[in-house]
């Protein structure tokens, strides 16, 4: 019956639910965010899961550790609402510059929900406490795997290294060395540019040095936007938030700056930033002090031949956003390719969510089925109910299968579907961990085969919106980022071993969560 009712609503009620959600929420929007505990500090022994579940359901036990002043939202007709509204207005005339653009995202976008109203997932609720065979020591095989991955992406990986830099401590004071040691060009593409104290940190330095290299901002429209909304108590008194963050960037500076269209309430959730044609940094971290500050979270410093992989993206992108749309778009895809030596690294694979380019939710359900040894996986928003049950398949067939989930979400709706996910995983036998604050992490690793950048575990990252994730099976990488995330995370979360509360109305909201 849910799923019947999931159906009926996937389509029009996509639109229904994406235009409200653009009213209520961006990512990272500050009003659901909250200031967590050092990450370095450790979980207070009696941070137990039975105990913390049931006392944090009941609201005796404030799980968000030392809070800023809450946040307020703007007036039904305030700036940023009326920007929201033109901008949604505008993304559709726009369709006009774009119009194979639109129309492939609109067509995969109603192909995506009529495969999801015909190939309903199989749910494996029963027989949770069969005896599972023990997991098989060798893993699968990664050259094979590698291989086979050339067949199921159309590409072969690119080469490089990836230094990975965890929370905003460490990569924004990175960032803001690159910025400031760049001689040719600095290339921005963000879901979120924000417009609080730290955000506002960062446009400086990108004002100043656009005098001197090139400098380029390519914002999603509707997240950035959206995102801006809130009236945020918590600034530094007397700093005022600038009525537009396009507007501010280039404002007294040479700074170019173009946003995104988003036709049918679809969006760009890709974070790259490119240093040179060098250097690139890609993950989940937005430009904003809950990124800085606040939420755990990853990035990845790449350089080598890659990275002129990921500049060709961002060059197309910056393209089809200009006055040319999707004639500039072509255009680009045109130029010749700077022939770059394939040496540098080790293999690095760059994989996409685009219209009708499905790579990283095809790879990732066919890394769950071949895996034989283990998998780890941390991500706020899991939704997507065929890697759910990819994921129990695997663990029957005596996979160590491990997820870690936040403690507590930005969304409220999606804090309703981890539970519901939580509550199925555990009953099938997955371990799940939570971590003590607003983890924003996307990453996984099957076997040796790591897969991280952008994109959540839900439709819209999986299906709909364009997002950009790395993946390598090179040991030393793999080890990195098991022995710099995934062993501290485990560490730092506490494991579950009960289910956690849920109330009645939890179905119904689940059914919204599922078309995120």
């Amino acid at each position: 019956m849910k799923r019947v009712v999931k159906c009926g609503i996937s389509g029009v009620g996509w639109l229904i639910t994406a235009i409200i959600l653009a009213f209520l929420m961006g990512e990272g929007s500050a009003a659901a965010s909250y200031i967590g505990p050092d990450y370095g500090t450790p979980v207070p022994a009696d941070f137990q899961s039975n105990r913390v579940n049931q006392e944090i359901e009941k609201g005796s036990i404030d799980d968000r550790g030392p809070t800023q002043p809450a946040s307020s939202r703007e007036p039904l007709l305030g700036s940023r609402n009326i920007q929201t509204l033109t901008h949604i207005v505008g993304s559709h005339a726009g369709i006009v510059t774009q119009p194979v653009t639109a129309a492939s995202r609109l067509f995969f976008l109603m192909l995506d929900t009529g495969v999801g109203m015909v190939n309903w997932t199989r749910r494996l609720d029963r027989g949770g406490d069969r005896e599972r065979p023990p997991a098989d020591n060798r893993g699968m095989d990664l050259d094979r795997w590698e291989r086979d991955l050339d067949d199921l992406t159309g590409n072969s990986p690119s080469s490089g290294t990836i230094s990975y830099l965890v929370d905003g401590g460490r990569y924004f004071p990175r960032l803001q060395k690159q910025l400031l040691a760049a001689k040719e060009s600095v290339y921005i593409r963000t879901f979120i540019f924000d417009d609080d104290d730290f955000a506002a940190q960062v446009a400086g330095t990108l004002k100043t040095r656009s005098y001197d290299v090139d400098v380029r901002v390519l914002l999603d429209g509707l997240g950035t936007i959206t995102a801006t909304k809130d009236r945020k108590d918590s600034l530094p008194a007397g700093f005022k938030q600038p009525p537009s963050v396009r507007s501010d960037l280039t404002r007294d500076s040479k700074v170019r700056v173009r946003q995104q269209f988003n036709p049918w309430l679809t969006g760009d959730h890709t974070k790259t930033t490119i240093i040179d044609g060098s250097t690139a940094f890609i993950g989940g971290m937005n430009i904003g002090r809950e990124y800085r500050y606040e939420w755990h979270d990853l990035m990845m410093e790449v350089e080598g031949p890659v990275v002129g992989r990921m500049q060709r993206e961002f060059r197309k992108a910056w393209a089809s956003a200009g006055l040319l749309g999707d004639l500039g778009k072509f255009l680009e895809g045109l130029k010749p390719r700077k022939k770059k030596s394939s040496d540098g690294g080790y293999p690095i694979r760059v994989l996409y969510t685009k219209p009708g380019q499905r790579e990283i939710f095809l790879t990732q359900i066919e890394a769950i089925r071949r895996a034989r040894k283990y998998i780890y996986i941390q991500n706020p928003y899991i939704t997507d109910d065929t890697l759910v049950h990819e994921l129990i398949r695997a663990r029957r067939r005596g996979v160590d299968v491990r997820v870690i989930f936040p403690v507590k979400c930005n969304w409220e709706i999606m804090n309703v579907n981890n539970a519901l996910t939580i509550n199925r995983m555990l009953k099938m036998g997955i371990r799940v961990y939570r971590y003590p604050t607003m983890s924003h992490v996307k990453a996984a690793v099957y076997d040796g085969w790591a897969c991280l950048g952008s994109a959540n575990f839900d439709r819209l990252s999986l299906h709909v919106n364009y997002e950009m994730n790395l993946a390598t099976s090179h040991p030393a990488a793999v080890r990195g980022l098991l022995d710099q995330l995934f062993i501290p995370d485990f560490e730092r979360s506490f494991e579950l071993t009960d289910p956690v509360p849920v109330k009645d109305h939890y179905f119904l909201l689940e059914i919204v969560a599922d078309q995120l």
